[in-house]
């Protein structure tokens, strides 16, 4: 019998996969086109508090071609914001990979449409332990509690990921415990002994190292280099029956993700500051000024199949999804994004994804 964790891992990934059946169902009945009402040239989208998303940046850059963007409240996690644009209730939504891959597993009708976020030597989530824990290598993680955000999402696949390359077998591997825990809560839980591992990204890792006692046993930028980990994803009909509007705001945030690396960090920090001043949502700017980079690799954020691939592999390797199920073409499209790709040059992806 498999550990009991292991078991509350499956039911969360069929939970998901039911959620995302039903969002096909709602998008299949007309929900996608829910739009009544709402201007052509208007994106609905969820945002992240105390965060500038690419696609908000592009808005303020005047990147969106006339387009302008209605936000409707904040997501609360990114499983949930495709949930939303495939379900209607909003434009465009983004989350992990390996999230999109579930949903086209599920025959949900949407598609990739460009790259958001990912990794780069700037932006990277770490798995760090107290100074003096005796927990050295993957195999002292054996009966050991590691603390994300979210099951089943980025982190638990750098864990997988991390694991496997160390050597565990995959029953080893079911023995290291995974709790879901909100992300302002894990450098606390760590200190206090609650959990043995946490996983810490961008503001909380840069603040939990400031405070001390604290070291790395990896991080995603260890583990597979550069790479686009996210993609923004909108509904069929929608990209059918908007294919302006379509173009206009993926085009945009791809101009907007190259504004980001070849502009100075400082400046492109103070404009986020003022962009979140501005829509006046009560938030706070001091995690802005960790800023480093959005982490996407490809210039423009551009899509490439193996960054989609790679969470098939692993997503199959869980039992989430049954081998065959999604056809890697099927899932994303690049022609919606019409930048040139003869840019100021960008860090070069890390294609290697062998030992995933």
């Amino acid at each position: 019998m498999r550990p009991r964790h292991f078991r509350r891992r499956e039911l969360l990934a069929l939970t998901g996969l039911t959620t995302l059946a039903a969002a096909t169902t709602a998008a299949g009945c007309g929900r996608a086109s829910g739009r009544e009402g709402v201007p052509a040239d208007t994106i609905r989208y969820q945002g992240w508090a105390g965060t500038v998303t690419p696609a908000e940046l592009a808005e303020d850059l005047g990147y969106l071609d006339g387009l302008s963007l209605k936000w409707v409240g904040n997501t609360t996690s990114g499983p949930q914001d495709i949930q939303a644009a495939a379900a209607g209730d909003t434009d465009f939504g983004g989350a992990f990979n390996g999230a999109v891959v579930k949903m086209a597993a599920a025959k949900a009708p949407v598609k990739a449409v460009i790259s958001y976020y990912g990794v780069d030597k700037e932006r990277f989530s770490g798995f760090y332990v107290r100074e003096n824990s005796p927990i050295r290598t993957a195999r002292d993680l054996i009966g050991r509690k590691v603390a994300m955000n979210t099951l089943g999402a980025h982190a638990e696949a750098m864990l997988d990921t991390y694991l496997k390359r160390e050597g565990l077998s995959i029953e080893e591997a079911d023995q290291v415990e995974r709790i879901a825990l909100p992300p302002v809560n894990t450098e606390q839980s760590l200190r206090k002994g609650h959990i043995d591992v946490a996983v810490l990204g961008d503001i909380l890792r840069d603040k939990a190292l400031e405070h001390g006692g604290l070291r790395a046993l990896t991080d995603d930028h260890r583990l597979l280099g550069t790479f686009s980990a996210g993609t923004y994803v909108m509904a069929d009909r929608y990209l059918e029956q908007h294919p302006r509007q379509a173009r206009a705001f993926v085009t945009g945030v791809g101009r907007a993700l190259d504004w980001s690396r070849r502009t100075p960090r400082d400046e492109v920090v103070d404009r986020m500051v003022r962009i979140v001043r501005r829509r006046d949502r009560s938030e706070d700017t001091a995690p802005l000024r960790y800023w480093r980079s959005y982490g996407v690799a490809d210039p423009v954020g551009r899509i490439a199949p193996d960054e989609l691939s790679l969470w098939v592999r692993w997503l199959e390797r869980r039992g989430d999804i049954k081998a065959d199920r999604v056809y890697i073409p099927d899932i994303y499209t690049n022609r919606f994004n019409t930048n040139r790709l003869d840019k100021a040059p960008v860090p070069t992806p890390a294609r290697d994804r062998s030992g995933s």
